[in-house]
């Protein structure tokens, strides 16, 4: 592992007014990734943003919406930042706001202004954390979309300047019976080809590319992931699993027959390092650590794929 995102931090914004932020979950827990350093000082850890809210003391407000909208909190909310890398030494932060202009989250947007204000967001963290620490973000599949009402999602050409890669959420870009994170299937939404094309025709070259690979099963957005580790305990009279999808390349699990989960394992790991390599992008992500299985199959096969050659 290079790079290690910390998952989550959460705004906290009351009636439209920025207030801070702070992890989810315990912060015993961050120091141990933290520590990790001390270890392997090559490593960089980074804390990621969500715009959701788990904390059990925060509520869906404006979220980044309101963060961004306005250039004293932009200002603040970079200034925190900074406080908190230089308090913790760690290398930098991770955006992911899903998505500026929309909302899956259930947080406030605003659709006429989100996207040009996300650019202003990350111009900001970007000069107040200077070049001695990263900044990167969560990208969409596709760049930013005209909607009734304004735009959504992220344009790519206005943010990558201020970014040192982008890590490009190639999962969940379609549900059964489509795949999840095909390689390439035009029947699919979207697949791995067209997003990294996606940011390449908007001017990025690709060694500020980074693929995203899923540690879990999908079946529907609507249910509930299954993660790799749990795949091999499904019940074998009712599920199929190791089925392999020549066109996609990746594997996916039937039950009763059709197409019920799709995922990556080590096989589909590799022909998409072998893909990736080839182009020269950066490297791979994954989420999450926790779905791989008790060997670390696939951390290994993401290593293996575009680390060890």
């Amino acid at each position: 592992v290079t790079h290690v995102n910390y998952a989550f931090a959460e705004v906290y914004v009351v009636n439209g007014v920025y207030k801070g932020f702070k992890l989810e979950g315990k912060e015993s827990r961050f120091e141990q990734v933290v520590n990790l350093k001390k270890e392997y000082p090559s490593l960089k850890i980074l804390i990621s943003f969500t715009n959701g809210v788990a904390n059990s003391d925060n509520s869906k407000d404006g979220g980044f919406s309101a963060i961004a909208g306005n250039d004293i909190y932009r200002k603040q909310f970079s200034a925190d930042c900074l406080a908190f890398i230089q308090k913790w030494g760690i290398d930098g932060i991770d955006m992911d706001w899903e998505f500026p202009g929309m909302s899956w989250s259930g947080a406030a947007f605003d659709p006429v202004n989100d996207v040009t204000n996300y650019t202003l967001l990350m111009k900001q963290l970007r000069t107040t954390l200077g070049s001695n620490y990263l900044l990167t973000f969560a990208g969409y599949v596709m760049d930013k979309q005209k909607t009734k009402n304004g735009y959504e999602f992220i344009d790519i050409a206005s943010v990558m300047p201020y970014v040192d890669f982008v890590n490009i959420m190639t999962y969940d870009m379609d549900a059964a019976p489509h795949y999840q994170s095909a390689l390439s299937d035009v029947s699919s939404y979207c697949d791995c080809e067209r997003a990294v094309k996606a940011y390449t025709n908007a001017g990025i070259s690709y060694d500020k590319l980074v693929l995203g690979i899923p540690f879990y099963g999908r079946h529907l957005f609507s249910d509930k992931a299954i993660y790799y580790k749990e795949i091999a305990d499904l019940d074998s009279t009712v599920y199929k699993i190791d089925n392999w999808s020549s066109l996609a390349q990746v594997p996916y699990v039937t039950k009763n027959g059709a197409l019920y989960y799709s995922y990556d394992n080590a096989r589909s790991i590799g022909i998409k390092g072998n893909w990736i390599t080839g182009l020269g992008m950066k490297g791979m992500f994954y989420w999450d650590c926790d779905g791989d299985d008790a060997f670390e199959t696939l951390t290994k096969a993401v290593w293996n794929a575009v680390m060890k050659k």
